[in-house]
């Protein structure tokens, strides 16, 4: 082609065919979230600055350990009737208390009832539904998985290691209720504290399983290890020739993200991992936990941003939660709003049997619908993955791959080949949820093993 050819070319004009409408910037919903939470409504917040709600040292201090002392910060906010119902729904809760100024500030107490984040860290006597009959308190065999204590074992080339027990915030919905946080009138609990001995042994049995190249540090919660813990951590793990990926499980940036913000040492020990592993050519990334679009502010965008300009890799992992996420279009808000963070929307986790959670379980059939309108909706590396972690100890499947599945009695069957193969693995809608013949039928204890048993020769 000539010069005078590509002078001709450059002067061609296209035309525009508009196939859709542009979409006008106040439409795109999850770029407009709240700078901040108005914690000055809070009457126990009234006098507290900007420097000290952004200070993480402040957050943790004053982070509420107690219910009567919870209430006592809501008692301007809330009605009698509301304190009456939490008081009495913290007695029940197989979960302790702990939760941040940061947090309390992100409800709306105009609504307590129908707030997401309520809904999440605050029971309600009211709300509460019996538990399952086929609950149980370690629905997922991780102690049953362990060749040393909170080091858990199942998938062949990944191990879950809880170095602690203690978190930044308390979930109702923790599926490791059985051993975070301190024992409650409910609970008894399995402790996993900081002990060199045990983290020695989990180190020696890692080293010497070739298999394993991706640990899980998480607990509790990696946001309560100290720097030198992660920097010591960090090293051993990535010191091992087996060992390829560590990921850091932390709900902190969604409860507390003032600590990425101002906590320099811990935010330093984890950018040394992450630059440790790099130069290893191997992989260090945090994975948090945010459930709802209105836990993510402009303080969790500086505290991402910081993430993502220190070149550490940040996933999200969200549970499937009654009145919280189980909308599509809250769900779709989510995934948007992380992916504009920089933030890797990875797996959605149908609820886990949990133990005093019921009412915050949904459907597999629910998690089906939530994966079919979110897929679609942005880019494929961005859409999270909707997976049962199947009871039992038969790790995370794939929603859709369940061998059989009954509306009417709630149970799914799903099989885990490359885990346990050979294994069925059962999972159970919340009972609420199933239409009138599942529920007659499992008001009659009679039935319960024979709706198994017939959900057995369905699938033999």
């Amino acid at each position: 082609m000539t010069a005078q050819s590509l002078v001709e070319l450059s002067k061609r004009t296209y035309e525009i065919v508009p196939l859709k409408p542009p979409v006008e910037p106040a439409r795109l919903e999850y770029k407009n979230f709240k700078e901040a939470p108005d914690w000055r409504r809070i009457p126990a917040y009234a006098d507290v600055t900007e420097e000290q709600f952004l200070d993480h040292r402040w957050q943790s201090k004053k982070s509420i350990t107690r219910p009567d002392k919870l209430l006592e910060a809501l008692r301007d906010l809330v009605s009698e009737e509301f304190i009456k119902d939490a008081t009495e729904g913290f007695a029940r809760a197989p979960m302790s208390v702990r939760v941040s100024p940061y947090l309390l500030s992100l409800i709306d107490w105009n609504d307590p009832y129908r707030d997401p984040l309520r809904t999440q860290f605050i029971p309600l006597k009211s709300r509460f539904l019996p538990d399952h009959p086929k609950l149980g308190l370690d629905s997922l065999h991780e102690r049953a998985d362990a060749p040393v204590p909170g080091l858990t074992h199942r998938y062949i080339d990944k191990a879950l290691f809880l170095p602690l027990d203690t978190c930044p915030v308390y979930c109702r919905f923790c599926t490791r209720s059985y051993a975070v946080g301190i024992d409650t009138e409910e609970v008894e609990k399995t402790h996993f504290k900081v002990d060199e001995d045990r983290w020695r042994a989990a180190y020696t049995y890692i080293s010497s399983r070739p298999e394993l190249e991706d640990i899980v540090v998480s607990g509790g919660d990696a946001y309560n290890l100290r720097p030198e813990q992660i920097r010591s951590i960090g090293e051993t793990l990535l010191g091992m020739t087996n060992i390829r990926r560590i990921r850091l499980a932390t709900k902190g940036p969604a409860v507390m993200p003032q600590k990425i913000l101002t906590d320099n040492e811990w935010i330093d020990a984890v950018t040394y991992i992450s630059d440790l592993g790099r130069k290893l050519h191997k992989e260090v990334a945090v994975h948090t936990h945010f459930n709802n679009p209105n836990e993510i502010t402009g303080i969790t965008r500086d505290a991402m941003q910081k993430l993502f300009e220190r070149g550490i890799r940040v996933r999200n992992q969200s549970v499937l939660i009654r009145g919280v996420n189980d909308e599509p279009e809250t769900m779709k808000l989510l995934v948007k709003r992380l992916g504009h963070l920089n933030v890797q929307p990875y797996y959605v986790y149908v609820h886990d049997l949990v133990k005093g959670a019921e009412d915050l379980r949904t459907t597999v059939a629910t998690g089906e619908h939530i994966e079919t309108h979110v897929r679609g909706s942005t880019a494929g590396f961005n859409t999270p993955t909707v997976v049962v972690d199947a009871p039992g100890g038969g790790g995370k499947r794939d929603v859709h791959s369940y061998e059989f599945y009954d509306r009417t009695t709630g149970i799914s069957i799903f099989e885990s080949p490359s885990v346990k193969p050979g294994q069925k693995y059962l999972y159970f809608d919340p009972i609420d949820r199933l239409p009138d013949e599942g529920r007659a039928r499992w008001a009659d204890p009679r039935e319960h093993q024979v709706m198994i048993d017939e959900a057995m020769r369905a699938i033999s």
